[in-house]
């Protein structure tokens, strides 16, 4: 299996996150019904483990959001206080049997919950 990368050109901060193209893909098709909107990437707290990702459709990135100009039709954010805990990491979006997944694959973690729910970084 190969998987590309997407990374941005445009972006306020170069090391935040990746995209893969099938995550562009999934993204932008979220984003069909609701044109000129972005997608926002913060953290929780949450778990037994400290943090989980959320992932909203939002009309604008917020004061301080990191944004990455992922395509032609996907504006990708990250907000201020998650660029630490998520820096570098790569996301997926991968089919297991009849689901689609986004995978987080995060350099940064150094702990997982059993469930997957919740990580925590170093």
């Amino acid at each position: 299996m190969h998987v590309e990368t997407y990374t941005p050109t445009q972006t306020t901060d170069g090391d935040a996150v990746r995209l893969t193209e099938t995550a562009i893909r999934h993204f932008e098709s979220k984003l069909v019904s609701t044109p000129g909107h972005v997608v926002r990437l913060s953290t929780k707290t949450s778990g037994c483990t400290g943090y989980a990702y959320v992932l909203d459709i939002v009309a604008e990135a917020k004061t301080g959001d990191a944004a990455i100009q992922a395509s032609d039709r996907l504006t990708f954010c990250i907000a201020a206080d998650a660029l630490n805990l998520v820096r570098n990491t790569e996301i997926d979006y991968v089919k297991e049997g009849l689901n689609g997944v986004l995978k987080f694959n995060n350099p940064n973690v150094v702990v997982e919950c059993g469930c997957g729910e919740s990580f925590n970084v170093s």
